[in-house]
């Protein structure tokens, strides 16, 4: 399967590989302080244009990552989430960051449910972190009610080494019991 045919619609949303089209609001999305506090601080557009390169790239080298967050509706780019492990990561982890415009919607809960599901379903991983920052309260309650326990801390590899961060997460055997709740 060709990753231009890889698509999750929820009710609300589409999940899907990142392209070119989502530059401009990926780049304002990656310069707004808020957004940015807790994953790698603003960044400027040419930063930008890079991870979204790298992005794209991680799709063609591991056959996945981050999607992608799109509106049903209007179509409108709202962020990133999805399963995302790059060389050295503390672990096989489902990631999310939504522009905050759109926060307090429910639509990084709705996405993050069909990425856990992606991450389990599709690629089969055995176990799923989320490394949040313990200042990042909304990431922390978002990781609680996907069922994800603290596991404690945990390190990034460069250039986010002097991150503090912990590692959220589950098992596949706890992910096939908690996502109940959300069918």
């Amino acid at each position: 399967m060709s990753i231009d045919d890889i698509s999750i619609e929820t009710e609300r949303l589409i999940l899907r590989p990142p392209n070119g089209d989502d530059f401009e609001s990926w780049a304002a999305f990656q310069s707004n302080a808020e957004t940015m506090t807790f994953i790698g601080g603003v960044k400027s557009r040419a930063e930008s244009w890079r991870d979204l390169c790298g992005m794209v790239g991680a799709w063609h080298v591991r056959g996945y990552a981050m999607f992608s967050l799109i509106l049903k509706d209007s179509g409108q780019w709202i962020g990133r989430i999805g399963p995302w492990y790059p060389d050295s990561w503390p672990g096989t982890e489902v990631g999310w960051g939504v522009a905050p415009e759109y926060a307090g919607k429910g639509y990084a809960l709705e996405a993050a449910v069909a990425s856990m599901n992606y991450a389990v379903d599709t690629l089969g991983w055995s176990d799923i972190c989320h490394t949040i920052d313990p200042e990042n309260h909304p990431s922390i309650r978002l990781a609680e009610r996907l069922g994800s326990t603290n596991r404690g801390p945990t390190a990034l590899p460069e250039p986010y080494q002097n991150a503090r961060v912990d590692d959220w997460g589950q098992s596949r055997e706890q992910w096939m019991e908690n996502r109940k709740q959300f069918q």
